[in-house]
């Protein structure tokens, strides 16, 4: 109670490793709304009975204007803690998406409550309607490399043919070798399922 709660959610951000995400604490989350629930309910029923009293609340200061004021002072600070907590998870996600592009990594998902995930998705979907109607593909490299085609290694087997920028198609099976157009093996290098090799 009073924010000692919402404040495990703040050390836990303050805690982790800069850019690192934790699992969603999702038990501890819902902790904290019920306890604001519990607190605007004390501070509804005690700013009533001011008013039964004929008090005013802003003037008065006996034991229920300065219960209202712990209350309403707890309620804030929760709401603050979640804020803080939900934004720099936001934020995390938000880097993540520009150095891995919209597929996030199974593992980073589980760690993800339900709100984040539809924040991905809604996110990815924003993007990918703004870079089609500029036709400019933002993911890519702000430097531009020294040669477009760069020399790549399939780690994972992606199975069947996959068509590329070109319109040609390749069949990426595991530990094959390819010379591929940057653009077209980014995505796939960031998603862990090629290697650059450099020379």
């Amino acid at each position: 109670m009073y924010g000692r709660k919402a404040s495990q959610l703040a050390k836990e951000i303050a805690s982790s490793e800069k850019g690192q995400l934790t699992p969603f604490s999702s038990d501890l989350f819902d902790e904290v709304i019920e306890e604001c629930k519990q607190h605007y309910h004390e501070l509804e029923c005690l700013i009533r009975r001011m008013e039964e009293q004929g008090l005013n609340v802003e003037t008065a200061k006996n034991e229920d204007h300065y219960g209202a004021l712990i209350h309403h002072l707890s309620l804030v600070r929760n709401k603050r803690c979640l804020m803080a907590y939900v934004y720099n998870r936001a934020e995390i996600l938000r880097t993540l998406m520009w150095k891995v592009g919209s597929v996030i990594p199974e593992e980073i998902k589980e760690k993800l409550s339900y709100s984040e995930k539809e924040y991905i998705t809604k996110h990815s979907a924003s993007l990918k309607k703004y870079m089609s109607s500029v036709e400019l593909d933002l993911e890519v490299d702000m430097v531009p490399p020294k040669d477009p085609y760069i020399k790549v290694r399939v780690l994972d087997d992606l199975g069947g043919e996959i068509l590329l920028s070109d319109d040609k198609k390749a069949n990426f099976t595991r530990h094959s070798m390819h010379f591929l157009k940057r653009t077209d093996a980014e995505q796939l290098i960031s998603q862990g399922k090629m290697e650059e090799l450099k020379d």
